[in-house]
């Protein structure tokens, strides 16, 4: 009987429509702090370990490297481009009439793919900030989220599947007010919607709204992000590595605290999508998910340590006029103007 690599023993999630996606990616944000050769050659490394999800995105700026990656594992044989999962996103700048298309065509040309897997909105409004960017940065152009500008993005998606360029679309970093103003105006449902999940900021209602509503979860963050952007660190930030519910569980199961962290996401039913240009942790990561899974009591702790600490906070998208960083996220429950 042939052995089981990793990449066979990772989970599958079940999309609306019966299509499958595994239950933990690769992350591609090199977060200020690697260069896209270095996010290559870790993807080069996370397929030969049996990664088959990779998200992406156009401002990530290492598409291009990745699209050789991936040519080039298909080409010599490692995977089959219907192994893999490829997501990828329309940046904020790119918004406009027409502009997704353009987006999603550079893309599909970076990353030398004819199609993507799952393609997102990579924030619900169309304010741009230049990549590097300090904490401080505003741009004047920004404005309040917008039910009318944001349907003609997503009919510009929508366009996208009925081309066959990408095989489902989704969003990112919404709201439940967001997602009751804008989901019934869909004629193509998201498949999934990326948020910031993990640990200290669990999201339990915007999470079990979409699971309710068969949208999958897909958690960045999914550690809480130490090597996050400057802008994106505050004074007062919760540590999930050092939160204690998970230390206590890492010592159990005699791993570190990262992977608990994963494997709670994992079993909680999101996606987790780590990055690391380590080959020992990126392969770690992965393995992770398939063996040794926390207790139901361990879950339950890790359920209770939830401290609602949101890491990114968004503040170089805000508009004038806007109090803070809070108005991006509908904290009182409705589309903050």
């Amino acid at each position: 009987m042939e052995k089981k690599g990793i990449a066979d023993l990772v989970p599958m999630k079940k999309l609306y429509d019966g299509g499958t996606i595994p239950a933990i990616g690769m992350g591609t944000f090199g977060s200020d702090h690697y260069t896209p050769s270095q996010v290559a050659e870790a993807v080069r490394g996370g397929i030969r370990a049996g990664y088959r999800l990779f998200d992406c995105a156009a401002c990530y700026g290492n598409e291009d490297q990745l699209g050789q990656v991936f040519e080039e594992a298909i080409q010599e044989g490692i995977v089959k481009r219907e192994e893999l999962f490829i997501t990828t996103k329309v940046w904020n700048d790119m918004h406009g009439k027409g502009d997704v298309l353009l987006s999603c065509a550079k893309s599909l040309r970076d990353l030398r793919l004819d199609y993507v897997d799952l393609f997102f909105v990579h924030w619900p409004f169309p304010n741009y900030h230049a990549p590097f960017c300090d904490g401080g940065s505003r741009n004047p152009d920004s404005r309040p989220f917008s039910v009318e500008e944001f349907m003609g993005t997503w009919r510009q998606c929508e366009r996208l599947v009925d081309m066959g360029l990408v095989r489902y679309i989704g969003m990112s970093n919404m709201t439940i007010p967001k997602l009751e103003a804008v989901l019934p105006l869909c004629q193509i449902r998201p498949a999934a919607i990326e948020m910031e999940l993990h640990p200290c900021f669990q999201q339990p209602e915007l999470f079990d709204y979409c699971v309710s509503r068969g949208i999958q979860p897909i958690g960045y963050c999914p550690m809480g992000s130490p090597s996050r952007p400057e802008r994106d660190k505050a004074e007062g930030d919760c540590s999930d590595m050092e939160m204690p519910e998970v230390v206590k569980i890492a010592e159990a199961h005699r791993i570190h605290p990262a992977l608990v962290c994963l494997k709670w996401a994992a079993q909680r039913g999101q996606i987790p999508i780590p990055f690391s240009v380590k080959e020992p942790q990126y392969t770690g990561n992965l393995k992770c998910v398939t063996e040794d899974p926390l207790t139901e009591e361990e879950m339950e702790q890790m359920k209770k340590a939830d401290r609602n600490n949101r890491l990114i906070k968004g503040q170089v998208f805000l508009w004038e006029g806007a109090r803070g960083w809070e108005d991006l996220w509908d904290m009182d429950g409705t589309i903050t103007k």
